[in-house]
């Protein structure tokens, strides 16, 4: 990645002209939550174009922030390397400054289903629904078709996220608005009065609607903690 954007020798400056470039934290955010494919980053980052993406990997690779390898099966994977590494705490505190500091009504503006629903893939409580085999259905109902609906399939310790029906049998549907799931992933809303109050439907395995009100419950109770109050 060339350097000379703003031409000081200063190592802000000289770190910026790295790290500021567009998407470029969120990249590296989800090399942190994991991510180490093309296709994985593309979920992270679905409104990033795929030569954009390739575009940054290759910047981010030349200045040394990750590396690439080549997987057992022949896949070329991403990972960070311990400069990219250093960069976690750095990340994740501008995110921990956006949730405490960003109006979160400017935060609902930018509703992305894709997005919501690649982080709670990603960051699903596995061990709550006992490794199990089952599928839990995710439903918007007000948007359009090809947005509405959402599965995520666990077997075992493997957890898919499909934007197509899968053809297993649904084991939950949790049904609300885009909206509302979205403050609770937030922490803006509280997952256990938005059920309560009938926001968030849980409809099937009563075990299992459970492990997801606990889980959406702890979610949304840690970021409020970042928050301050939850708004009633």
């Amino acid at each position: 990645m060339e350097r000379g954007g703003y031409g000081q020798f200063c190592p802000i400056a000289m770190a910026s002209e790295i790290l500021c470039s567009r998407w470029t934290t969120l990249l590296i955010r989800e090399f942190l939550y994991g991510s180490t494919r093309f296709n994985e980053l593309r979920r992270g980052v679905p409104r990033m174009s795929p030569a954009l993406l390739s575009k940054r990997l290759k910047e981010l690779q030349r200045a040394g922030v990750i590396v690439t390898y080549t997987n057992a099966g022949g896949v070329t994977e991403y990972r960070l390397s311990p400069a990219g590494e250093e960069l976690g705490p750095i990340v994740m505190g501008i995110g921990d400054w956006g949730q405490r500091w960003v109006e979160s009504d400017m935060s609902l503006r930018n509703l992305d289903p894709s997005l919501l629903m690649w982080d709670m893939r990603r960051k699903l409580d596995i061990d709550l629904t006992g490794r199990r085999r089952c599928t839990i259905h995710f439903l918007y109902p007000e948007l359009p078709e090809g947005q509405m609906s959402w599965w995520i399939a666990l077997d075992g310790g493997d957890i898919e996220l499909c934007y197509v029906d899968p053809g297993f049998d649904i084991d939950l549907q949790v049904t609300s608005s885009l909206r509302t799931m979205t403050a609770i992933w937030m922490g803006i809303l509280a997952a256990g009065r938005e059920i309560d109050h009938g926001h968030v439907a849980l409809d099937g395995d009563r075990v299992l609607a459970g492990a997801v009100r606990k889980w959406l419950g702890a979610k949304s109770a840690k970021e409020a903690r970042k928050l301050g109050p939850v708004p009633v």
